[in-house]
């Protein structure tokens, strides 16, 4: 019993010494030949047997969240270990246009859209179904991304790509970026390199409890673009004439834009005051019945983007205004006089 023992325990470390002499011949010179893919020969990706085996593209699940992935171009430093004295085999390749690297002794393969720690696993798995390493342990460094800054577009202050080594947050890039022009709206649009078919739009929130979630990880290579928010114009007999922006999801109303404009002017005439909406055949004119608004027995209009509201003065009223103010300036004159 015991001789059969060590007859087994021999074999073991005779297999052992075999493969460890396997690495230091074959490996290094494949490893000179994989340094960096070709560009003019760019390889295919290679075809998994037909052993049941997972593909290093089916390692990514469509729920995970976004993390640093590599893509193309980025330069990778793979270090692959088997233990029992044996050399370590080490080199550093860039990821070809199509996703891959090459492996030793086994080809190309896909790596782009991995993390480094899937991209681990995934090679780890490559060598052991071709029972080429018996327990390697592979280790992935990304030491250079390719694209390693963020472009922050739209409505910010100065929009450009900013440098990013690592992940940040939203907000840290948009005050990077001298924060939101007057004209911003809430909604920002973020694509991730790893995954450019599939933007995620974050709606920012006022509530200050919900800063937190709305404060997402941005990673080098990403695009952040914040959308600009409709306008809406208030002119005429009103205090302040002008602009003002409109949420989408929020909405604005007659009255509430009156507001902004800080109110009608004594000599408005409510009753002819429109609004001017553009339509696909042209501007269309829209009454605006404001003094019945005001009394609430009428309901409040909402607005949409790029609406103009007019509320024209009334003639009678300014001309009587002017006399008022002509009398009051007399008055005031006759009185100084007199003093």
């Amino acid at each position: 019993m015991e001789k059969t023992k060590f007859i087994m325990i021999a074999e073991e470390i005779i297999s052992r010494l075999l493969c460890a002499l396997a690495i230091t011949t074959v490996v290094p010179q494949l490893a000179g030949q994989a340094n960096v893919l070709s560009q003019d020969h760019p390889p295919q990706a290679a075809e998994p047997a037909n052993s049941g085996n997972v593909s290093s593209r089916e390692l990514v699940s469509s729920d995970q969240q976004p993390g640093l992935r590599i893509g193309t171009g980025d330069l990778l430093e793979i270090n692959v270990s088997v233990g029992f004295g044996a050399p370590e085999m080490n080199w550093k390749g860039r990821v070809s246009g199509s996703g891959e690297i090459a492996l030793p002794l086994v080809g190309s393969f896909h790596v782009m859209g991995l993390t480094a720690e899937q991209a681990e696993a995934s090679i780890e798995k490559r060598y052991k179904d071709t029972e080429i390493l018996k327990n390697p342990q592979v280790s992935v460094f990304i030491s250079e991304y390719a694209s390693q800054g963020v472009s922050v577009l739209g409505e910010v202050a100065k929009p450009g790509v900013y440098p990013v080594m690592t992940s940040r947050r939203l907000l840290d890039l948009i005050s990077q970026a001298g924060g939101f022009t007057p004209t911003a709206g809430k909604a920002v649009t973020i694509t991730h390199r790893g995954t450019p078919m599939e933007p995620e739009t974050v709606v920012l929130s006022r509530d200050p409890s919900q800063t937190l979630a709305d404060n997402i990880e941005i990673f080098p290579g990403d695009t952040i673009v914040v959308a600009k928010a409709g306008v809406v114009y208030v002119v005429g007999a009103v205090g302040k004439p002008g602009g003002f922006t409109i949420e989408a999801n929020e909405g604005l109303t007659v009255l509430q834009a009156i507001a902004l404009a800080e109110g009608s002017k004594p000599e408005a005439s409510l009753d002819k005051s429109k609004l001017i909406r553009k339509t696909p055949t042209g501007p269309e004119e829209i009454p605006i019945p404001l003094s019945k608004i005001l009394t609430s027995k009428a309901p409040d209009l909402k607005l949409l983007p790029d609406d103009i509201v007019f509320v024209p003065s009334s003639a009678a009223k300014t001309a009587a205004r002017r006399s008022l103010e002509a009398i009051v300036q007399t008055a005031t004159g006759v009185a100084i006089y007199r003093r």
